[in-house]
């Protein structure tokens, strides 16, 4: 006990020297920690004023989308804030959005920009021949390959990346996927007693029941040649087989094929029945939405993305929580897996190759916070996208919208899919796709006319290599 004594009093005498030293003044206005520091002067010691913070020098970076509209509101508010988190995370930065309509950015803006070298420096892109993997040939873009290796994002982490893949080179990463089938308005069909159609003749008698009480059966808005395409597509995928849209631009299967001019026929007898809308080479894809959710169109051949639509009271107004969903039947004599879905993973982002330090830091940081589970998710829950990107089974659980259910649970029944042929074939033949299509709906050609136009131009493109 001495010893303790002994040590706290020796302690306490040292401290009162330390103390001691200097002037009372200066003993007042030192900091503690200042009295405490050993100093040349006796001179009171002061602490070095901060350098002040120099700020970030502001820079811009141009990002393009084709999220315009209503309709597409969910998806540009995940885009929104994407573009905020990566602006926080990054000192000066600044996205300039560029909100362009889908076709105008794919087939007349974004060409001439890649002609002349000056590209948005992020921006909306399809994958496939015509888009993607040509523009990446021809060093427009950027190969993503050591970006996703840097992030720690593995390629196998995608369902599929194929139209974006070149060899061992990315040029660009699908934001989600989609599927393409026949939304149906459900108090018209109760109230025609019309049952969700199983078979092809289902299908066709639910159209004339339909056009007998004066309700069009399918709207159709063809002022942009992609929507009805989309339709010619499944049928090409159910009559030719899900293959088709491989063995088109490799010549292993011509576009004069029986089995191709079966599902251009099939969609012209369709037209010549009346099961589409009346005028709609007139019409606009928003147009068509239009038809069905005030009741003029019992049906609508789209895309899985509509779904947000009809959980959205302000967009579907009377069809709130009331459009069913189903996938293209089966047809007779159909060629391969009946079943098979069309599945597409071909639109989303690509980049400039040209970009400086700042701006590939940028380019970083905006797929570093969009393609994660988190945003994956968002996008399925609020948008009805499918997820380009594999959830895991917690997320997949909080899925409980009833249509995307049934196109997850299309795609959980077959192993067989197909891509859209726009993302497989030269842009030069999808072109005259879109001409023909509205020459045929318009009974300015027949299927077999068609047929051999599409396969002239495909001939053509195979010779100018």
């Amino acid at each position: 006990m001495k010893k303790k004594l002994s040590l706290l009093l020796v302690s306490v005498m040292a401290l009162s020297s330390l103390a001691g030293c200097g002037s009372k003044n200066e003993s007042e206005s030192a900091s503690p920690s200042a009295s405490l520091a050993p100093s040349a002067s006796t001179a009171p010691s002061e602490s070095p004023s901060p350098e002040p913070t120099k700020a970030a020098e502001p820079f811009k970076v141009s990002l393009r989308h084709i999220q315009i509209g209503d309709a597409q509101k969910n998806r540009k508010k995940i885009l929104d804030d994407v573009v905020a988190k990566t602006e926080s995370e990054i000192p000066g930065l600044k996205f300039e959005l560029d909100g362009v309509e889908d076709n105008t950015n794919r087939f007349t803006k974004l060409p001439a920009e890649m002609a002349a070298g000056n590209p948005p420096k992020i921006m909306d892109l399809f994958g496939g021949e015509g888009d993607a993997l040509k523009y990446g040939k021809a060093g427009r873009l950027l190969d993503l390959t050591p970006i996703l290796a840097e992030l720690g994002i593995k390629e196998d982490q995608f369902v599929n990346l194929n139209q974006f893949k070149d060899g061992d080179k990315l040029y660009g990463l699908p934001i989600g996927g989609n599927s393409e089938g026949i939304y149906y308005n459900k108090d018209l069909f109760a109230k025609y007693n019309i049952a969700e159609p199983q078979t092809l003749e289902d299908l066709e008698k639910a159209a004339e029941t339909l056009k007998a009480n004066k309700i069009t059966p399918f709207a159709m808005g063809s002022k942009g040649a992609w929507v009805p395409l989309m339709l010619v597509n499944t049928l090409l995928g159910r009559y030719a087989g899900p293959d088709i849209v491989k063995q088109l631009p490799t010549g292993e299967k011509k576009w004069t094929d029986p089995t191709v001019v079966a599902a251009f026929a099939k969609f012209k007898e369709w037209e010549d029945k009346g099961y589409f809308t009346k005028g709609e080479l007139g019409l606009e894809y928003g147009q068509m939405l239009d038809q069905f959710i005030t009741g003029k169109a019992g049906m609508m051949f789209d895309g899985s993305w509509r779904s947000s639509v009809f959980k959205d009271e302000s967009l579907s107004k009377d069809l709130f929580e009331k459009a069913g969903y189903f996938g293209m039947p089966a047809v007779p004599n159909g060629v391969g897996d009946q079943k098979a879905i069309n599945a597409n993973y071909s639109n989303g982002y690509g980049f400039s190759s040209d970009l400086n330090e700042n701006e590939l830091k940028a380019v970083k940081g905006f797929i570093k916070n969009l393609f994660n589970e988190e945003m994956q998710l968002r996008g399925l829950l609020e948008d009805g996208v499918l997820p380009s990107m594999k959830l895991s089974a917690d997320a997949k659980a909080k899925v409980t919208d009833p249509i995307v259910t049934t196109v997850m649970a299309q795609f959980d029944a077959t192993t067989n899919a197909f891509s859209h042929f726009d993302s497989t074939v030269k842009t030069e033949v999808y072109q005259e796709a879109e001409k023909q299509v509205a020459k045929l709906i318009a009974g300015q050609t027949t299927p077999e006319k068609m047929g051999a136009a599409l396969q002239a131009v495909q001939d053509k493109v195979a010779a100018a290599k």
